[in-house]
């Protein structure tokens, strides 16, 4: 039997680049036909009921082993996320990586991913990619497009919770949808931060039409009178600073993308709540209890994510299902998005690999059209058969 060659397309960053990856207004749109994707459920997750968003392992507290790896700083584990999605993507496979804030020490990212194409049908590899600029990218769009149907048209005033790369990505992807804004609040761990200086300086080179910038002291400083509040924060649970909902003024529109810690779950009942993946939220509830309400050092257990916070009010019986809206559902027209100028509203983005698929399948086009990336052939014929 003649065995077809299979090759696949490696691109490191430099290529991704090169390929359009950082290229905000196509990411959007390519958002926009993930989501419509999702909503119509061409798609498959992990795990049996196809909803998984990945199987992490994770590191010990705490071990009798010499040398095991630890828990031992925030965010440290190992992530893979396989997918499939359909419709003009049609493809499968996964986005993987490593993740320790002690990278910081070797000038390394946190984390270092990768994403794999396969042929659908016979698993073949299609494309290996560097995913750093692609998995941030992919999340910086998802809200700017969710911004098109929540955010009011007139916003001027942005803030920046957390000025790392995802926000940098996310401002990158607002400014294509919020053609208004003149005013945007930074709030990084001090006002001294490097990465809040930083991005100030980004602003004030990329998009001279901002008229000011304002490294704010506080959160509620930086919540304060802001008509959307873009937050992707990474800090540990003892560093995190609590939302207070009074402090969002009437017609804000607030994406979480990390870390939002808030107590007083029954808030939200008085918001339009939203959510890109309802499902994962309340796997994430359900895991979350089951870990038991105390860590393995007897501190108290609190999630930190927005979206739970909905499921939590839907689990308890405070609010119907049907309160918190799909985000998939506004973009195909089956539920409508802001209702009026004045709502606030809060959207949960946690991210899925079905994004990351996208943006890489589209990359990937792109760089084959440009004939980027170096082939590489994975075998001439199979050693055993």
């Amino acid at each position: 039997m003649a065995y077809p060659r299979i090759d696949f397309l490696y691109l490191n960053e430099q290529e991704m680049i090169e390929a359009g990856v950082l290229d905000a207004a196509r990411c959007i749109e390519t958002m926009r036909d993930t989501m419509s994707l999702f909503g119509k459920k061409d798609f498959l997750l992990g795990g049996p009921n196809a909803d998984e968003h990945g199987l992490q392992m994770n590191f010990p507290q705490k071990s009798d082993i010499e040398g095991f790896p630890l828990d031992d700083g925030p965010d440290r584990r190992f992530m893979a996320m396989p997918a499939y999605l359909g419709g003009r993507f049609h493809i499968a496979g996964q986005k993987y990586y490593g993740s320790n804030s002690h990278n910081q020490v070797l000038g390394l990212p946190r984390s270092i991913l990768m994403v794999t194409l396969s042929d659908v049908d016979t698993g073949a590899p299609k494309a290996i990619m560097s995913a750093n600029l692609l998995s941030a990218m992919r999340t910086g769009a998802m809200p700017a497009m969710a911004a098109t149907y929540l955010a009011n048209k007139d916003s001027e005033v942005l803030s920046l919770l957390g000025p790392g790369v995802i926000n940098k990505c996310a401002l990158m992807c607002y400014m294509e949808v919020l053609p208004n804004i003149k005013k945007i609040k930074i709030r990084g761990s001090s006002s001294r931060s490097k990465t809040a200086l930083a991005m100030k300086e980004f602003i004030e080179k990329t998009y001279p039409q901002v008229k000011e910038i304002v490294i704010c002291d506080s959160l509620k400083e930086a919540c304060r009178d802001a008509d959307v509040v873009s937050e992707a924060m990474s800090v540990t649970k003892e560093n995190m600073e609590e939302f207070k909902l009074e402090w969002f003024k009437k017609g804000a529109t607030i994406f979480s993308m990390g870390s939002f810690l808030y107590r007083k779950y029954e808030d939200f009942k008085n918001t339009t709540m939203v959510v890109d993946n309802y499902g994962m939220y309340r796997k994430y509830l359900n895991n979350f209890i089951a870990r038991g309400p105390v860590d393995a050092f007897g501190n108290k257990r609190e999630w930190v994510i927005m979206g739970i916070h909905f499921v939590h009010l839907v689990k308890t019986g405070q609010i119907p299902r049907e309160q918190v809206i799909n985000l998939s559902d506004i973009v195909n027209g089956t539920s409508g998005g802001r209702k009026d100028h004045d709502e606030i509203v809060m959207c949960s983005i946690g991210g899925m690999p079905l994004e990351d698929l996208s943006w890489g399948y589209d990359c990937y086009q792109r760089a084959v059209e440009k004939g980027l990336g170096t082939s590489l052939n994975l075998w001439d014929v199979p050693y055993m058969k």
